[in-house]
């Protein structure tokens, strides 16, 4: 059968059997030629297809993660670009694609940079790339796992970590006065490498994937993480969605609470609850003003596992085990973040024994652990 007439499943099978030789071991060089000669052309849709077919065939994230720049670099002389309508002016996709643009810029200047000075002001730019992959990872893959695409969430997350990691890695050793030019290379070509796979293969295909609805919702909660570089340009008009519609109040054994009552006394709590049911998705967080860790109602209905990042997954995945089987009923953690030192607290819930969830409880302790003497009398 000729390459050109192909099917979609047979092109995926096709770049599995490929993709494999590489992880074999074979050079991308061989691997590169093999795709030419096989596989014509591709699309986004089937890059994510044949990772995700993969990771089901049991080959390990984290083998993936490993290898996926590699993926990337072999595949591009036959990756065609999906059609896809013009995006408004701060429509989420244009943000995300101008944010891109200054990232890349900022790339080229850590490069090139011949002071302290310009290394500096280059680094403290690139950092802000935090605010980008946090509205991918909790708005862009929330959206993509409802339509079941799930490897970007897996994949891309890990290596954004990778890409924070090797930032924070630059400025240590910019500090301690050793050498950073390997370090620099580093950063700046997984940054760049990054900003190829959502140009070329994350973002066309979530223009094809995702509903009206489903882009109101990303560029209605992108302000909860803010923006990178840039500024969102104004014309894109999300689409009204429907609210859906309120229950009267909440009868509880302890007495009554209205529906605004209800929602007012949790963002008046000093601390973040998140509850996780027993199927292990988000049901339900507190909006408080000043919450620690910011979250969004796309997560709604999310398996907790793919809230956090892949190195976290473990440690969630124990602690509901645990919790799920009666081995334990509380877990907590302390640490310093942006200044403040948090405490977060994990509780099984449960009702005549049966597990119905955990309960997440984050505070901002700093105030507290600074407390001494005793204060018996009123003050503001």
């Amino acid at each position: 059968m000729s390459e050109l007439i192909q099917t979609r499943p047979e092109r995926v099978e096709t770049l599995k059997q490929i993709i494999r030789r590489l992880h074999a071991g074979d050079a991308p060089d061989a691997v590169r030629d093999s795709l030419r000669t096989l596989v014509r052309e591709t699309d986004s849709t089937e890059i994510i297809a044949m990772e995700q077919q993969l990771m089901a065939e049991g080959m390990r994230v984290q083998e993936i993660q490993g290898m996926c720049d590699l993926h990337s670099q072999v595949t591009r002389e036959v990756l065609t670009p999906l059609t896809a309508a013009p995006v408004a002016p701060g429509h989420p996709v244009d943000t995300f694609r101008r944010e891109n643009e200054a990232l890349r810029a900022a790339a080229a200047r850590l490069r090139t940079a011949t002071s302290p000075d310009e290394q500096r002001q280059a680094l403290n730019e690139l950092m802000d790339v935090d605010k980008h992959y946090q509205r991918k990872e909790h708005l862009v893959f929330t959206c993509l796992e409802r339509h079941g695409i799930n490897g970007p969430s897996k994949v891309m997350w890990a290596k954004d970590d990778e890409i924070r990691d090797l930032l924070k890695c630059v400025i240590a050793a910019a500090r301690r006065g050793d050498s950073t030019g390997p370090l620099i290379a580093a950063a700046a070509g997984a940054v760049e490498e990054m900003i190829y796979k959502e140009e070329n293969i994350l973002l066309p295909m979530c223009l094809r994937t995702f509903t009206e609805d489903q882009w109101a919702e990303i560029w209605e909660s992108s302000p909860r993480y803010g923006w990178c570089l840039v500024e969102p340009r104004t014309g894109y008009k999300p689409a009204v969605r429907a609210d859906a519609p309120r229950a009267d109040g909440v009868q509880l054994p302890t007495g009554h609470l209205g529906i605004a009552q209800l929602t007012a006394i949790f963002s008046t709590l000093p601390v973040d609850l998140t509850f996780v049911d027993a199927d292990d998705r988000v049901a339900f967080f507190s909006e408080g003003p000043d919450r620690v860790f910011a979250r969004s109602r796309a997560i709604i209905g999310r398996k907790v596992q793919n809230c956090h990042p892949p190195r976290s997954v473990d440690t969630v995945e124990r602690i509901l085990g645990d919790f799920r089987a009666g081995r334990q009923d509380v877990a907590e953690f302390w640490l310093e973040f942006h200044g403040r030192f948090v405490h977060i607290r994990y509780f099984a819930v449960r009702e005549e024994g049966r597990y119905l969830g955990t309960l997440e409880v984050t505070q901002d302790v700093t105030g507290v652990r600074a407390l001494t003497g005793e204060r018996r009398l009123l003050e503001y």
